[in-house]
């Protein structure tokens, strides 16, 4: 396709070349018509052909995907660095810019005893495939900025003269790209979490917590309470004992909580006689042997236990990408005659729950 893009275009400036040669000589009245408009068109074309100087790029205009595949690559990790579920390896995603369909196979039982002649009717058990959607809702980060700020990165590149904001090196316009990510608040890991889609200016998509409450077929257990230092280890058991059994020796079993909860316990093991870690240490992280997981967009009194992974055995599933295409990123002047800048980002994102009776849920928020 590349390649096909660049004979297209070569043969558009060979055409264009020519044309504008034509013009050139009928316009000088020349004798040789035809001779004098290959020369002129023959230039022209080469002239065209001869690359910027190096290490200059126009940086006021929009940003494509074919612009350096880095840039859009360094944003997409810049914006969901700092969430907790993609960093620490509980959820798997996928890239898609549309819809992705989360696989799920149940097979029914089938053994049985021997048939010597077996038919269609003994058959026993079933394969039953179906899949759920993960659909990225498309949001935005939106920010202004005077260029003058980020100065020191480029003036080794432009020691004489005003600052020219046009022509920057690709390098440099990669970290300013990644100075400007950090700079705005993807709030991506909180979404994750806690995400839900609506109307409202902060409802981008569906969060996995958001996932589970909704899904009917997540195991809840009974009667939760708030947690306190003295139910803490209770809450976990009741917790552990709604898991399937078939799960609780599954590799990546985790169960999930606040930071908040996760320090309860922690004082709570502490507190025990002749058990725990001295009050100076902390306890490792684990019920019963299954790791637990304190993230800081969890709230409190939520338990979750679920396999969770970055691998297709994963319970938890995430897609994200950029919006479009062509209009992904924007860098340019915010008005003609002001300073200011503005920088525009189109994401996508969505979260789903493959298996919601594989999942259990301790909730006991008011």
């Amino acid at each position: 396709m590349k390649k096909f893009t660049a004979i297209m275009s070569l043969a558009a400036a060979l055409v264009a070349s020519m044309i504008f040669g034509w013009v050139l000589a009928n316009y000088f009245e020349a004798e040789n018509l035809r001779l004098v408009t290959l020369c002129i068109g023959g230039a022209l074309f080469v002239l065209s052909l001869i690359p910027m100087p190096k290490g200059v790029l126009p940086m006021s205009v929009n940003i494509l995907t074919n612009y350096t595949g880095e840039v859009l690559d360094a944003l997409l990790t810049n914006a969901t660095t700092g969430n907790e579920l993609v960093d620490g390896g509980h959820i798997r995603l996928e890239k898609t810019s549309s819809k992705f369909y989360i696989p799920r196979m149940k097979v029914g039982e089938m053994l049985q005893k021997v048939v010597e002649q077996p038919e269609d009717s003994d058959s026993k058990g079933d394969y039953n495939y179906d899949e759920k959607v993960l659909e990225p809702q498309e949001f935005m980060a939106f920010t202004t900025f005077n260029p003058k700020s980020f100065e020191k990165l480029w003036r080794p590149y432009q020691p004489k003269g005003p600052l020219v904001f046009m022509e920057l090196p690709p390098e440099i316009q990669n970290k300013m790209l990644a100075l400007l990510a950090q700079t705005v608040n993807f709030e991506l890991g909180g979404h994750f979490i806690n995400g839900e889609y609506g109307a409202g200016a902060n409802q981008l998509f569906n969060g996995i917590l958001t996932r589970i409450v909704a899904d009917a077929d997540v195991l809840k257990v009974d009667a939760p309470v708030a947690i306190t230092e003295a139910n803490v280890i209770a809450t976990f058991k009741a917790v552990r004992a709604k898991i399937p059994k078939v799960l609780r020796k599954k590799k990546n079993l985790k169960l999930f909580c606040s930071v908040n909860t996760a320090d309860m316990y922690d004082d709570a093991l502490t507190a025990l006689p002749n058990k725990g870690k001295n009050y100076t240490d902390t306890n490792e992280e684990r019920y019963k042997g299954i790791p637990i997981v304190a993230l800081a967009d969890m709230p409190d009194d939520v338990i979750i236990a679920a396999v969770a992974s970055v691998d297709m055995n994963t319970n938890f599933w995430g897609a994200v990408d950029f919006a479009e295409d062509y209009d992904t990123i924007q860098i340019d002047k915010l008005t003609n005659a002001g300073e200011r800048f503005f920088f525009k980002m189109k994401l996508k994102a969505d979260t789903n729950v493959a298996f919601g009776e594989e999942v259990v849920l301790y909730d006991a928020r008011p």
